[in-house]
Parts: C-alpha cells; structure tokens; sequence
C-alpha cells in the first residue's frame, strides 16, 4: 500500500515508519522543514514538507495515497483547540479529495460521563475523531491513555517527577485509574488498523494492568531502585498540579497543563476487542514492569550507531530534547520551587475554602 504518515518524525510516529518499512509499504511522510536532517529511515521513504495549516501542501501529501497515519495534535498553548479542528477538517478535505481508503489516527481514551466535565485536551482529540470519521475513507481511531517508552511526553512526566522528587506528593483528588499500554504495543495495533476488515469505529488500547496513578509511579520507583514515600496532599487545584509540575520537569509547560488536567479521570479501557481485531493472533501485551525496565535504557554510542537494530522502548535519536531523564538542571532548585508551589497552592486553596 502507499502509506501517508503525518508527525512521523515524532514519538510514535519515529517508530511506525520502520515497522510499516518491514511490512513492505511505500512510504511518503511530512515534515515542516525540508531542510532538516531527517531520522535514520529517511532514505527509504519520500518525503515531502506539509503545513497542516496549507490547503495545497495538505492536499499534495496526500494526493496518490492509500491509507493515511494521522499523528498529529496540539497539546495546549494558544486556541489549540481551534487549530487541531481546522486542521482535521483541511486533512478529511485531503482524504475525500482524493479518495483514500483509511485514515488511522491515534488519539486518548475518552472517559465516559458529561463531555462537559472532560478537559480541553480529551475534547479536542474526540472532536478530531468525530471530523475524520465523518470523511469518506474508512476511519480508524485508536485511543490510548499513558504510552510507556523513553521518550513518551506521559512516560517523561512519570520518570523526571519520580527521579527529581524524593517524596512523592499525590493530590488527594489523584485516585482515578489509567491502563498505559507500551508503545511497542501500540505501534502493533496502529499497524493492524491499517489492514483490520471493520467499518469506521474506535477502539480503546491499553496494556494488562490498570492501576491507580499513584500506583504508576510507586511502581516506577520500584523498578528504578528508587525510595519514594508517597505523601497524599489535600487542597491542591489541578492547576497548581499542572504547574508544579512544570517546574519539576522540562516536558514543555503546555503539555504539561493539558495531560494533567485529564487526571481527574478514569483512563481505562471501555473494551478491549482491540487484542482480536488489531493484533497478530496469539501477540502477548508486553507487561507494565517489563515495560518499564525497557524504558530505563540509556543512550548510547551504539544505539546512536545503529538505531534500527535498538528496542523502540528505549532511547532513539529523534527523542525530544527532553527525554531520557531530561537535562536534570538544578535538582535542588527545583525540588524548592516544587515545595513553594505546594506550600503556596495549599495555603491559597485553605483559604479560599475557609472564605467559601
């Protein structure tokens, strides 16, 4: 098949592109800059540069494609949510154009309850979904929650919070459950949903194990050989959350802001016919503890040598800057800065509810 992938040169998209090479499809992938140096598989695929806010570069990337990889979505910042419809709407406008028969996107578990109640960033991706599936090609929309993989924005937050704070705060608030999925996994399924013989529809991933987030990042600590002690905070806004950390972390404030705000929910699988209809039969699920110590590689010389033959779940040279641990800056300026904003945010929240 001839194979459109937007965002290839991002987290899940970097580690598709090889996995749909090794099925023997013809590549074509975007990028906004031409100029830049592309990923080790640059040379065996086409690529061509898309603004996803240009009319004819949209519609030139897709033109004589078979099946299209939607990767792409904005995660905060200024009317993000705005951008992420019109450039939906520009993409199925693509698709119906010139008649692609499926369009596989990945997006995030949309909890169920009021649409009212979920946060932008849970409503933005439905609100893609909804467009896409209403184009002509047969639209496959497959949501996860945390994806697990050195690199992973959500795998990011969990380790540099557990590796820079040495007492677990956990908002008293935080006891929703979420089912991370490894990104090897995932990437199994997205290749599946490209052949699966179903009509448009959607399908929640997850791995085996759903567990509470405070549980995610005890378990974490476990495995990294850390000594965490959780201590349960009350009071504390989302917002504050979201902010605090921010300046634990160097994941990008906005992305940061936006996963956040989806704690307050249940991030679980609805179903899991996922495993039947997308999966190779008799595929194994990589387990959450295997998961995380595959995560825990670290860089090196020869992964840098010969990415292709390096385990996805690890580190890959197309990695933001921020992954693997980020760049630690000043440890103990930031664990002060955290406790500043609990101490602050606390006190803030008590009298407001005193006020109240």
């Amino acid at each position: 098949m001839k194979i459109l992938v937007t965002g290839a040169t991002g987290y899940v998209g970097s580690r598709l592109v090889p996995r749909l090479l090794e099925e023997g499809h013809e590549m074509r992938t975007t990028t906004t800059d031409a100029s830049r140096e592309g990923p080790w598989w640059s040379d065996s695929v086409e690529t061509v540069e898309m603004d996803i806010g240009d009319d004819a570069q949209v519609s030139s990337a897709v033109e004589g494609m078979d099946a299209v990889y939607y990767l792409i979505h904005g995660m905060g910042g200024e009317d993000f949510v705005d951008k992420d419809r019109q450039a939906a709407e520009r993409m199925a406008g693509a698709v119906d154009e010139h008649g692609v028969s499926r369009v596989v996107y990945l997006s995030g578990i949309v909890p169920p309850g009021d649409p009212v109640s979920l946060s932008d960033h849970i409503t933005s991706r439905h609100e893609v979904e909804q467009i896409l599936s209403r184009s002509s090609a047969t639209a496959l929309t497959l949501r996860a929650a945390v994806l697990v993989g050195s690199g992973s924005t959500s795998f990011e937050i969990v380790r540099q919070v557990s590796e820079r704070m040495p007492v677990q705060t956990v908002p008293s608030w935080m006891d929703s459950r979420v089912q991370p999925i490894a990104v090897v996994d995932a990437v199994e399924a997205l290749v599946g949903a490209l052949t699966a013989e179903v009509e448009t529809r959607s399908y929640d991933i997850g791995g085996p194990e759903p567990l509470h987030y405070a549980e995610l990042l005890d378990r974490y600590a476990k495995v990294a050989g850390l000594e965490r002690p959780q201590v349960e905070v009350p009071l504390v806004p989302t917002d504050l959350v979201g902010s605090l950390v921010g300046v634990i972390t160097d994941v990008p404030a906005p992305t940061v802001e936006a996963l956040v705000e989806s704690l307050h929910h249940d991030m679980v699988c609805a179903e899991d016919d996922f495993l039947a209809e997308l999966l190779p039969e008799g595929y194994a699920l990589v387990g959450l503890d295997e998961s995380l110590r595959r995560s825990l590689v670290e860089p090196s010389d020869e992964i840098s040598a010969d990415p292709a033959a390096a385990d996805p779940m690890g580190p890959l040279p197309q990695d933001p800057s921020w992954a693997n641990g980020g760049d630690g800056g000043s440890l103990a300026g930031r664990a002060a800065g955290a406790v500043r904003a609990i101490v602050d945010g606390v006190g803030g929240a008590a009298g407001r509810a005193a006020a109240g």
